[in-house]
């Protein structure tokens, strides 16, 4: 199986990637909107094609991705029956399996954060993406949407303890830098549940907590019941000079094809050095010539008044280009993927 984990900085949130190696087919679980590019990028590096994007709740942090990346994708959205969202295909009840060619999922309703809090096991029980129910050393707090800590305490001691004690558990976010923990390791040390906590016990720590609403909650929640869909149902905008793509590494980049069809539109930065200059590139007139090891000093002499593509013997100098560009107020900037190497296969 192919397995990545993600993080959004600005919200604290794991996005998970599950991939079968044969079938190529991916299953996302927690999306965060603001990194659906990030992810898009991923899966075309990758050659995967995503077809479930799965929440484990509503969050109230940040808004999902799932809407975004079925319009991109055409994935199903998967989230509990019980979270109330609309625009979801597949309305996941307690026990049901889901998932993709080569990879498999049960659905644990471990409600108590929120009443739609999901919890998805692996078929093999050796990994959990407990969403906000279990945390690292902590877990989803109690006191608002549909909190109740009785039954958190509930969902995580026979739902989640009940799994092999050396089951992964993957939370949905992680404050401190951790990423991961175990069935084992949250039974012992978990302050808030472990060590033999009582309900009791439980119950009288997290009414204890006075913790401040989200920030985003006034804007997460309504869009998350729509499963990410912004109120005016449109996408967000995207560049329009060219036909972009960015890469995981966050570089936009056009293709050869392109820089050939829309030479006279575009400035076209060749930044290798004088020695590399031998045989012609095909199809390429009136290019720009300043390497990259003058081009902070002579950045000036890229004209703004059209976009920038710039080209390199595999385009890797060439993307560091990109960054010296923006530092110097170009904002239509691409690379061109692969550099000569590329253009010459296409």
């Amino acid at each position: 199986m192919i397995f990545r984990q993600l993080y959004d900085a600005a919200s604290s949130t794991y996005t998970y990637l599950l991939a079968d190696e044969h079938s190529r087919e991916a299953i996302l679980i927690d999306p965060v909107f603001e990194q659906a590019q990030r992810d898009l990028a991923m899966l075309r590096e990758l050659d995967l094609t995503l077809r479930i994007v799965a929440d484990t709740h509503a969050h109230a942090d940040h808004i999902t991705a799932a809407w975004l990346l079925k319009q991109k994708t055409g994935c199903l959205i998967a989230l509990s029956a019980l979270a109330g969202a609309v625009n979801v295909d597949m309305l996941l009840q307690h026990c049901q399996r889901f998932g993709v060619q080569g990879v498999t999922l049960e659905a644990r309703a471990t409600p108590g954060h929120t009443n739609g809090c999901t919890s998805f096991v692996l078929e093999d029980h050796s990994m959990v993406f407990t969403g906000d129910a279990l945390l690292i050393r902590g877990c989803g707090r109690s006191d608002f949407q549909q909190g109740d800590p009785a039954r958190l305490y509930h969902s995580i001691t026979e739902q989640l303890f009940s799994l092999p004690d050396d089951c992964a558990i993957y939370p949905a976010h992680d404050y401190n830098g951790r990423t991961s923990s175990s069935v084992s390791e949250e039974k012992r040390h978990n302050p808030r549940v472990g060590g033999g906590a009582s309900e009791q016990d439980f119950v009288q720590y997290m009414k204890a907590m006075q913790l401040p609403h989200p920030k985003k909650i006034d804007e997460a929640l309504p869009n998350n019941l729509r499963s990410g869909m912004p109120e005016s149902g449109r996408l967000p905008q995207e560049p329009d000079w060219a036909d972009l793509h960015v890469s995981f590494a966050g570089i936009p980049e056009v293709e050869p094809e392109w820089v050939v069809q829309n030479q006279p539109s575009v400035t076209i930065l060749d930044v290798r050095e004088a020695d590399e200059m031998g045989e012609p590139v095909i199809g390429l007139h009136n290019a720009l010539v300043i390497p990259l090891s003058v081009l902070r000093e002579r950045v000036g002499e890229v004209p703004k008044d059209k976009p920038v593509v710039t080209l390199c013997r595999s385009g890797r100098r060439s993307s560091m280009a990109i960054t010296i560009l923006k530092a110097a107020g170009h904002e239509r900037v691409a690379n061109i993927h692969g550099g000569i190497l590329h253009w010459h296969d296409q």
